[in-house]
This record gives C-alpha cells, structure tokens and sequence, in this order.
C-alpha cells in the first residue's frame, strides 16, 4: 500500500528509521548485470548521515549487504533484496515526541490515518527510508549507464536565497562532488555552506532547489497521456520526504513567455533530429525527443528547529514543543543522491517498458 513504485522494474522499500533496518526489494531487474555492494556503496556513502559539518552527525556506516537475487556477480533476473543496519538511533531523543505531534512533521497525518505511530525519529516518515531507493537507484543508474548510454546527475541549485549559475549541459560528477553541499557553482557554495552553519546555531533551518539532469536519453522513452515520463518523474520527486514542488524545463518562468519565444525549433544535425533550444527539458507529449531531461526539485527548510512552537498533543490538546535530537539544518546536500536514484528509477523503467512494446 504506497510502499512500491515503478511497473516493469519495481522496488519495495521497508524499514523504520530506529528499528533493526530499513532495505528494498529491486523485482524486474534484467539478468547478467554484474552487480556487488561496490556498486551500490558509494551513492549510500553520499546519502549517509555524519559525512560533514552541515548535516545531521548521525553515525551510521550506511553498509549495505545483497541478500538475494546476485549469484556469481551477476544479477540473476530473480528479486534483489538489500538491508542497511540501522547502528546509531537514540529513540530517547524523541521521547516527548511520543505524546505531541512535531510541526510540519507527518506525526498528525499518520495518526489519523492509522491511529498508530512509530514516533522514534518518524518511522516510516523519516528520510532514512530513502537508503532504499538509493540502493535501488544505483542499480539503474548502472543499467542505464551501461545498457543505455544514459547519464544521469543532480546538484544543489539554489539554498535560501542564493542561486548557482549552472549550465546543465556542461556540469560534471566531479564538479557537483567538489564541495560538501554538492553545488558545481564554487562561489556560490561557499555562501550557501555559511549559510547554512549560521542557520545551525541559531537551531533553525533553510530549504532550496535541486536540479537533475539526464543525459543521452533517447527520443521515444515514455507514455501517453496518464504515463507521461515527466508525470512520472514529477510522482517520484514528490514522493520524497521534504519536497513541495517540481517544475520541468522552463517551469514556471515559461509563463512569462509567448509561444513564438518558448517554441524549441526543430533542425536537423548529424542525420538526427534536434531543438534549437530546450525550454521543453528534454520532453514533449509525455515522450523524451533526445535532448537531456532537466528538472528541478523544491525541497522545504527541515521541519525540526531547536525552539519551541505551537502544537497539539496525541489527547488532543494545545501545547508546544522544542526540537530535540540530530538533524539537518537543509536537506538539499544529502538529498542529491537520492533525486538521482528517482530519476535513474523513473527512467530505467520507461526503457524497459519501451523496449518490450517497440522493441
């Protein structure tokens, strides 16, 4: 129930953030894929806790072990299933969250929906369940990588009120990893890293806009009217802890434009098909048209600031509640990796889906 996403290569997270692990079922994954935790390791490393001064100093090791579905190195065509131990919760952190409800937070929401609630750090709510998708991510990105020509990044583009000037087209892995809050833009970094200790000290928080980009997706990948591939890629951004809004392509700043002025022109090069311009990012009618995808994810200031607010208790009463325990003062530089592995995950499932109707 809500706990699965994609058709033809589908995972199943599961796990809660303080209980024995959180994992993920990967079905639909084509065989002879050589895969090891070397493969899946190093985007889990990105998306751990403790890994620099401007996120939650959460110890975890993150290390994630395949329990089934690879025999020899090779990926057997059969489920792949993965569990990372959870190491260092501290459910005691979260003690008076077990009567109130944390504002902003999903306490509320669970509750009336269930009437039940795993509060040590959020369960099912927390972020932690991204490691996950993570781990499935990076399957596709490899698949996708080797079988498709298809790269896939993201990068920190805005944190606050300070902006990076990228060109999607030109931004390296190298160039998003060169700093701790993954924005190729180095000055701009700089800003956003001092920004974001200050806003640490004070125990408050600020949010911001990734951008992802695909690269060497071919024309034709996607559905149709309810399975367009950006309406897919929009479900599985929002479908990640913290995010309020996505845009593709020009986004929103295409209203401010008339048609003659946002119309990418077709010309032929190179005996294919291209646009001038890519204000579409990458896609038209739902269908990829072979110019890199790019988008771009809103994610909100994290919800848990170390002041006391206003809220309700689990009896239904007026009280409030001060933030307690480890988290990130923003998301955004922890979340790069994981808008890689929903964009990896969306698109490795429309190539499939595409190569089995069209060959």
């Amino acid at each position: 129930m809500g706990n699965t996403f994609g058709q033809l290569f589908r995972i199943t997270t599961w796990g809660e953030s303080h209980g024995g692990g959180v994992g993920v079922v990967v079905d639909g994954c084509p065989p002879r894929l050589k895969l090891s935790e070397a493969d899946i390791q190093p985007d889990l490393d990105r998306r751990r806790p403790g890994q620099s001064k401007i996120v939650t100093p959460r110890k975890e090791t993150d290390s994630v072990q395949i329990l089934s579905g690879v025999f020899e190195g090779k990926t057997l065509g059969t489920p792949i299933s993965m569990w990372v131990k959870n190491e260092d919760h501290r459910s005691e952190a979260y003690s008076e969250m077990k009567d109130k409800f944390r504002p902003s937070h999903a306490d509320y929401t669970y509750f009336a929906k269930y009437g039940i609630r795993a509060w040590p750090g959020g369960g099912r709510t927390s972020a932690r369940e991204t490691i996950g998708r993570v781990a499935a991510g990076a399957i596709a990105k490899k698949l996708l990588r080797e079988r498709f020509g298809v790269e896939v990044l993201a990068y920190v583009k805005s944190v606050h009120q300070i902006v990076a000037d990228i060109n999607p087209e030109k931004v390296r892995f190298k160039d998003v990893e060169s700093n701790i809050v993954r924005c190729p833009d180095a000055k701009s970094a700089e800003g956003m890293i001092k920004l974001i200790e200050k806003m640490r000290a004070a125990g408050d928080s600020v949010g911001g806009v990734i951008e992802g980009i695909a690269r060497g997706v071919p024309a034709g990948w996607g559905e149709p009217v309810f399975d367009r591939l950006e309406a897919d890629l929009s479900k599985g951004m929002l479908s990640l802890p913290a995010t309020k809004a996505f845009e593709i392509g020009s986004g929103f700043s295409g209203t401010l434009m008339t048609g003659r002025e946002h119309n990418d022109l077709f010309r032929m090069r190179s005996g294919k098909v291209r646009t001038v311009t890519n204000r579409s990012g990458g896609i038209q009618g739902g269908i990829s048209n072979g110019e890199t995808v790019f988008f771009r994810v809103a994610f909100k200031p994290t919800a848990t600031v170390m002041h006391a607010q206003q809220t309700v208790s689990q009896d239904m009463k007026n009280t409030t509640l001060k933030g307690r325990g480890r988290h990130d003062p923003c998301v955004l530089p922890r979340a790069v990796p994981i808008v890689e592995a929903m964009t990896a995950l969306v698109l490795i499932d429309h190539a499939l889906r595409n190569k089995a109707q069209c060959g």
